[in-house]
């Protein structure tokens, strides 16, 4: 029956060298390989049958997977025997299945499984052939973009060719399985219009670990922001009424994210790159990563390795790890800048002062500069001058160097909105433009010398990439 999967050109069989010694036999009958794609099980249908010497045998193999391998197992009762062998599609060769790291990772599958069972089925299963026919065996040219520790794949699943952003984590990663998990367990409780859904995943142990989520075909919100278009001349990709749409949308996200959960979920890593636009322009925040549940919304915790982008991360998160809903806060006026400025948070090749955005913008927010601060491919108008104004405002108390002195997300929802008189009077005093007094300035000079002092050690060694290789996911 084998022959009519295709594999019998697959399974040579391998001489057998009279100095071969017994812990190699142990290991299988024919070679040990690193990359196995797929198992079958040689049944003999017989009691006390030997081990098969050749796949011309008459032996019924069927696929099964690892789940349903080590469940025969341990319900095995020893009268059958079966002969769990793999086929190893790069080079042919099959190896037993009793070896030590296997049972390993068989484990760690199994622990995994138990993790995400009370949401698992709430998601769609998709098999490793799955994911290898939605992604044309991972063709280069279905690449979205690349993490540290993942790359993301356009693809297409079901019969209606369902476009879909597939997420595939480093296997080598020995933190992989707790990310996936963590990921997963966050991605499948979040259901708001502004944050990309996750529609999947799949499992597997030879393969590694993977994440299925809508597609969104608009882009992101970096290469609109900052990328080239061609034929373009310095015309802004992105108009104004964009922008604030934009704005509007992942505060509404973020909030949702910091209070509309059971439990507070800080992203951790808001940038334009993770903000995704549809056709009409929606935005739809991405890629829960490095996200983390608090106890409580504005109850720090502690993070042992700072991880995210340098030029949104908060000088308490950069600086001791800390990280609360407001670390999130930050980031956000972060983005708030660029979209008001369209410039990068990070730019070397910039003029001495202007290198930082959040540093050359402060003075600028102070001194009421509108018109150094704005993007200059923007046009100027009535109509969206207050609006403007109110990102301006949001910006400039996002972006303070204490958390405690930063407002929460509801808080800036309602500035973006234009409704700060509702219940906001006992935060007037933090809030820019309610007077012509900024409580940052007596501390710029300490800050200019602390912020680039952060730059120049987190720019040690470190190699900015091309945009196109950020994801978007």
């Amino acid at each position: 029956m084998i022959w009519g999967f295709g594999l019998g050109c697959f399974i040579p069989r391998r001489r057998r060298d009279s100095g071969e010694n017994e812990e190699e036999e142990k290991e299988g009958i024919f070679g040990i390989s690193e990359h196995n794609k797929a198992w079958l099980l040689a049944e003999s249908g017989g009691c006390g049958a030997d081990e098969p010497h050749s796949v011309h045998s008459s032996f019924r193999f069927s696929f099964c997977t690892q789940v349903e391998l080590e469940s025969m197992a341990v319900n095995n009762s020893g009268c059958c025997s079966g002969t769990v062998l793999m086929v190893n599609l790069d080079n042919g060769f099959l190896i037993g299945g009793s070896s030590k790291s296997r049972e390993m990772k068989w484990r760690r599958i199994e622990s995994l499984e138990r993790r995400i069972s009370p949401v698992a089925h709430n998601l769609i299963r998709f098999s490793y052939s799955e994911i290898l026919s939605a992604t044309r065996n991972f063709s280069k040219g279905e690449v979205l973009g690349r993490g540290a520790l993942s790359c993301v794949f356009r693809g297409r699943v079901g019969f209606l060719r369902t476009s879909v952003a597939i997420k595939r984590l480093d296997k080598e990663d020995k933190e992989s399985s707790k990310a996936f998990c963590r990921e997963l367990m966050i991605a499948s409780s979040l259901h708001n219009p502004h944050i990309v859904p996750l529609v999947g995943f799949c499992i597997d142990a030879e393969e590694g670990l993977f994440l299925v989520y809508k597609y969104v075909s608009g882009g992101s919100l970096e290469r609109f922001l900052h990328g080239k278009k061609k034929g373009a001349k310095n015309g802004p990709q992105l108009p104004w009424s964009a922008r604030y749409k934009v704005a509007m949308g992942i505060a509404e996200a973020i909030e949702y994210l910091h209070n509309g959960t059971e439990r507070c979920v800080v992203h951790r890593d808001i940038k334009p790159s993770n903000i995704l636009l549809s056709s009409k322009k929606m935005p739809k925040l991405c890629d829960f990563g490095l996200a983390s549940w608090t106890p409580a919304p504005s109850t720090p915790f502690l993070c042992k390795t700072v991880k995210g982008t340098f030029g949104y991360l908060a000088p308490e998160y950069f600086q001791h790890g800390k990280v609360s809903d407001k670390t999130d806060v930050y980031a956000f006026g972060v983005v708030l800048l660029e979209l008001i400025t369209g410039r990068k948070p990070i730019e070397p090749k910039r003029g001495p002062g202007e290198e930082n955005l959040v540093l050359w913008a402060k003075p600028l927010l102070q001194q009421g500069g509108l018109e150094k601060l704005v993007d200059p491919r923007l046009k100027f108008t009535e109509k969206n001058s207050s609006q403007i104004a109110r990102m301006i405002r949001a910006a400039t108390a996002c972006i303070r160097n204490e958390e405690a002195r930063r407002p929460d997300m509801t808080e800036i929802v309602t500035i973006l909105r234009g409704d700060e008189s509702r219940g906001l009077s006992r935060k007037k005093a933090i809030l820019p433009g309610n007077s012509n007094r900024y409580d940052y300035h007596p501390q710029l000079q300490r800050t200019k010398s602390e912020m680039k002092s952060h730059f120049a050690l987190a720019m040690l060694g470190v190699e900015f990439e091309d945009d196109d290789h950020f994801y978007c996911r």
